[in-house]
């Protein structure tokens, strides 16, 4: 979910008739009440993505080993943004597009990485990324286990009456070696990585703290341009991965997997009473679960994945956005689909998932549980990724393309579009 998009919901009536309610995200609400317009809230959704993928490069380089594909893919999305602001945006986002030029952010992070990979080699004998090494190993497990399965299967059925029993050991071991590998690998890059950390950080610090720096003054800039459009800064929730940066207020922290993640909003200046909330966004935050539940029960809480960038089934990077107001386009599409479960987890479909986290509609972080391939008519296919129940009692549902070449149908550009 996107740092402003929540879920905001308002009963209308027209002609005295009563309709169904209308859901409307808080960037919506914001610019109606506020006189906002739609490129003020993209221009902070778009610096806040970029504030994550420097924060979260400069404290796990490790990640990004190797994957000069992903690094490029950040750089032409990040320069290309500069390059829009510099030419139509105010005096400070023309200085912060000359500072990212200034100061060689972009050949930073490529001297971090290339550093990273000297230390993988030498240290770790690591000569390519894990994912990477991941899908090869599954690939040489699995196959050569598939063809013993159907080999046995055509030799078994001819000779024995109840064949499947004597399968049933081999097909306990079909499902648990990719995964026991899987783990053992995980493990020893999990182990390698907290070993390394901190020496890594001590020894290339000085570069690291220019792209701490450079974002720290992006989030300046963000606060600022909100103050001026006078939005609660209370609202504006984002996770970084380190608490690095002046003028943001903790809301909570959390540790995946050895890796910190901070829940911050913007601190308002010393002395200055916070901005009131909108009562239609202060009602959704006073409503109880239950009651929140109960007031969307008809709808769906759809995310899309938009400005997604990837290839043959992985998704590199992505911007959330909430889209319950396209819900009833979106179940019309899923109606005329067929599922499928998709073979891969959700960490091989989106290797950047725990830099680039999806939220629930109250602000906790999404646990995804199942993962669908759907194909609509044989026509078009995509992924629907499907939340556990959050403890406000809800569900997402997130909607992206598997290429970013794909093919959208006519009716449903809208559902993708940004």
């Amino acid at each position: 979910m996107s740092e402003i998009d929540k879920n905001v919901n308002e009963d209308t009536t027209i002609d005295k008739k009563p309709s169904k309610p209308v859901h409307k995200t808080q960037s919506q609400i914001l610019q109606e009440t506020l006189g906002l317009k739609p490129e003020e809230i993209q221009k902070v959704e778009k610096k806040l993505f970029i504030v994550r993928f420097l924060d979260y490069f400069s404290e796990e380089a490790l990640d990004f080993i190797y994957k000069n594909q992903t690094i490029e893919m950040y750089k032409l999305d990040i320069q290309k943004f500069f390059e829009t602001i510099n030419n139509i945006g105010s005096e400070e986002d023309k200085l912060l597009a000359k500072q990212f030029a200034d100061k060689k952010i972009m050949d930073v992070v490529y001297q971090i990485k290339n550093k990273a990979e000297d230390k993988a080699l030498k240290k770790g004998n690591v000569k390519e990324p894990v994912d990477k090494k991941l899908r090869k190993l599954s690939l040489l497990i699995t196959l050569p286990l598939f063809l013993v399965l159907i080999i046995l299967t055509f030799v078994l059925m001819n000779y024995i009456t109840n064949f499947i029993w004597y399968l049933i050991p081999f097909m306990c071991v079909f499902c648990m070696a990719p995964q026991f590998v899987r783990a053992r690998i995980l493990r020893r890059w999990y182990q390698f990585k907290e070993e390394n950390r901190t020496e890594f950080y001590t020894e290339n610090r000085s570069d690291i703290l220019i792209l701490k720096n450079y974002a720290g003054e992006i989030l300046n800039n963000i606060r600022s341009n909100l103050l001026e459009m006078k939005v609660p800064l209370q609202i504006i929730k984002f996770v970084l991965h380190s608490r690095d940066y002046e003028n943001l207020k903790l809301i909570s922290q959390n540790i995946i997997r050895g890796v910190p993640q901070f829940f911050f909003s913007f601190e308002y200046p010393s002395g200055m009473e916070p901005f009131p909330i909108p009562k239609t966004l202060l009602d959704q935050y006073q409503q109880s679960p239950t009651e929140l539940k109960e007031t969307i029960k008809s709808e769906k809480n759809f995310i899309v994945l938009t400005e997604m960038k990837g290839k043959n089934g992985t998704i590199e990077s992505y911007l959330p956005r909430l889209k319950i107001d396209l819900a009833s386009d979106i179940n019309k599409m899923l109606n005329d689909c067929e599922f499928n479960p998709a073979l891969k987890s959700l960490n091989e479909i989106i290797p950047s998932f725990d830099k680039l986290p999806i939220y629930c509609v109250c602000g906790e972080l999404a646990d995804f549980s199942n993962i669908q391939i759907c194909n609509w008519k044989n026509e078009f296919k995509f992924y629907l990724f499907e939340s556990k129940e959050c403890k406000c009692g809800q569900k997402i549902y997130v909607v992206s393309l598997m290429d970013e070449d794909d093919n959208i149908p006519s009716e449903f550009k809208t559902v993708f579009s940004n």
